[in-house]
């Protein structure tokens, strides 16, 4: 296969996959994140390619000048755009997030931030915090990481086999690594979608093709041309069927990371429409530019949408997606090719690679100085941005259940010796009560247990399952804590949770399906408790409250969307909304930030209505 034949393909391949990625984060096509698989299987063909020709015709491998060569030609785009980012996200965000960024950046400096993010989302305290503008470079780590790894295990594979030994290898890594994949997207999705382990199969498919006998891929007939069609058409299906809710890799990975190695095995038999297609100027511009429009494309996106506190408008994001293709352009003509055309030897190219990699540690290190410590309120008075955001207690003491958590620690808080017990039951919106429920055990001397779960309601409901959640975990914790319950028989349980979570399609209404949750989880705890109370959902704030409050006015954070009062069955219910609202709801009520992120009320505003729910709690009778 000649490379003039393949360059124009697979230019197109690139051309597509990025900007599928580019219309998914501008929430323009459900799938379009399978543009990352499609260039994990051109990548693994391309790098392998190298690697085996060089190692063919030399019986050796220059590992240093392999990786010099990578560094050339990504390097200079990707610190540039990444140094670009930090400057603008330091300018135009709030001031509470640049911890976060400054170690963003580093971690993306050093190309290890695939593992930071995985981390950093598998954190439920974190889900609602805002966006990195640089999590989008985990996929460059991932593919370093490879390029690291890669041409050592092909060229210890050869000695000790050559090529029959090579391609054993790279099967059992690839079906390995598939394997892992399955296992892990169901045990811990985060990790599987971000960490090279669970990934390397899609570089190793694209591998795999460079074993294929030349002669199989060079025949044309009409039964390849068809394989073409199904596979151009399988990741259109991707593109749509594919959702934020996919458990991803996993195997619906198959679908692009096979479609795309069909399409390049099989570039001789593309259709003609495909190939004219491909031939086009501004796809073949797209596919030159794809590598910075992919990096330019998050931050652009990402950082005006924070700046504005809400979601970008249809125009807004075809404007940026315009000015993404624009400054992709720039970065290729200007950074890109002329770095490219230089000659440099491989001092010069390390001495670059070690100065743009100090320069994203230095500037990452510089934003992390400047990082803000305080909020200030109307009265003059300024609170740190560490008080605001704390969590209760249960949450550092682990007592309160991370994904993948299917029962909750045994711990018991205020007169831990006292027979009278109170159960606190539900998912974090639950937990925020805490603090209030604490301080009341304390002062009336009863024992207050946890039992809490992220992103698991109270209520009896199926969730559509979303990255780290599965709902096979939460029925399973709340199997586990309504049993505990009836053995505690506790004097009274207290009850709550998030209302606004995505509800399956087959319910008509959100009221329909809380409801109907209301009045299953009534009905498991019935006999239980003589006192069932269900506090209603707090308001739900349009912004994170402590970024807003450290770059806007007050006024200019507050909020109405008010959360539905309403509760099913026979519970004891309580509206906390009066509480918190009047007309409005205010960031700052009584002198105190309302909330510690974009949804949960902080400790200190709990903290502050414990006297008020000590109140409703002793005229429903529990004290």
């Amino acid at each position: 296969m000649s490379s003039k034949v393949r360059i124009h393909q697979i230019q197109a391949l690139r051309a597509i996959a990025a900007t599928l990625v580019v219309l998914f984060h501008a929430k323009l096509a459900p799938g379009g994140f399978i543009g990352v698989d499609i260039f994990y299987v051109i990548s693994g063909y391309l790098i392998t390619g190298i690697i085996v020709k060089e190692i063919t015709l030399s019986g050796a491998f220059n590992y240093r000048n392999f990786f010099l060569r990578r560094a050339k030609r990504l390097l200079p785009a990707s610190i540039s755009v990444l140094i670009l980012t930090a400057l603008a996200a330091w300018l135009f965000l709030p001031p509470t997030i640049r911890t976060s960024l400054g170690q963003d950046i580093f971690a993306a400096s050093i190309y290890i931030s695939n593992y930071l993010f995985a981390w950093w989302q598998n954190d439920y305290q974190n889900l609602n915090a805002t966006p990195s503008p640089v999590i989008h470079y985990w996929s460059l780590a991932v593919e370093e990481q490879f390029y690291l790894l890669w041409p050592l295990i092909i060229f210890t594979l050869w000695k000790m086999g050559r090529q029959r030994l090579v391609f054993r290898g790279v099967l059992a890594i690839t079906v390995t690594s598939f394997l892992f994949s399955l296992y892990l997207t169901n045990a811990a999705p985060i990790w599987a979608f971000y960490s090279l382990p669970t990934r390397a199969w899609e570089l190793g498919v694209g591998a795999l093709l460079l074993f294929i006998p030349k002669d199989l891929l060079q025949k044309k007939s009409v039964s390849r041309t068809l394989i073409v069609w199904l596979s151009a058409l399988t990741l259109l299906y991707g593109v749509v069927r594919f959702s934020d809710n996919t458990p991803f890799p996993g195997t619906a990975a198959l679908y692009p990371v096979l479609a795309t190695a069909l399409l390049i095995a099989f570039i001789l038999s593309w259709p003609p429409i495909l190939n004219d297609f491909s031939r086009l100027r501004f796809v073949q511009w797209l596919g030159e530019i794809s590598y910075p429009f992919y990096l330019w494309h998050w931050p652009l996106l990402v950082i005006p949408s924070t700046r504005f506190g809400r979601p970008l408008t249809l125009l807004e994001r075809f404007l940026l997606i315009a000015l993404t293709a624009l400054a992709a352009d720039l970065t290729h003509r200007f950074i890109e090719k002329p770095f490219s055309k230089r000659q440099l030897t491989n001092r010069q190219t390390t001495k670059f690679a070690v100065i743009a990699t100090l320069s994203g540690v230095i500037v990452a290190s510089g934003i992390l100085l400047t990082t803000k410590d305080d909020i200030s309120l109307p009265n003059g008075r300024s609170v740190s941005i560490a008080s605001v955001m704390q969590k209760p207690k249960i949450y550092d003491d682990g007592c309160h259940a991370n994904y993948g958590d299917k029962k909750s620690a045994d711990c018991i808080y205020g007169d831990v010796n006292s027979d009278r017990k109170i159960v606190l039951y539900g998912d974090s919106h639950a937990a925020q009560w805490f603090p209030a429920l604490e301080k009341i055990a304390i002062d009336e001397g009863f024992a207050l247990i946890s039992l809490t779960k992220s992103a698991c309601p109270a209520v009896e409901v199926d969730r559509i399952d979303s990255g780290a959640f599965k709902n096979s975990d939460c029925n399973a914790w709340r199997a586990n804590s309504i049993q505990r319950i009836k053995d505690l028989s506790p004097d009274a349980v207290i009850m709550s949770g998030f209302q606004h979570f995505a509800f399956p399609k087959r319910y008509s209404s959100r009221d329909i399906w809380w409801f109907e949750g209301q009045r299953s989880l009534y009905t498991k705890v019935l006999n239980s408790s003589p006192k069932l109370i269900y506090i209603s959902d707090t308001p739900k704030p349009q912004r994170d409250i402590p970024s807003c409050l450290a770059t806007a006015k007050s006024d200019e954070c507050d909020g109405n969307e008010k959360s539905d009062p309403r509760v099913a069955g026979g519970f004891i219910a309580l509206d906390p909304t009066p509480w918190l609202c009047e007309g409005s709801c205010p960031a700052i009520v009584d002198g105190i930030v309302a909330y510690r992120d974009a949804s949960h009320i902080s400790a200190d505003m709990s903290s502050a209505l414990s006297d008020r729910l000590r109140e409703f709690l002793r005229s429903s009778g529990v004290l």
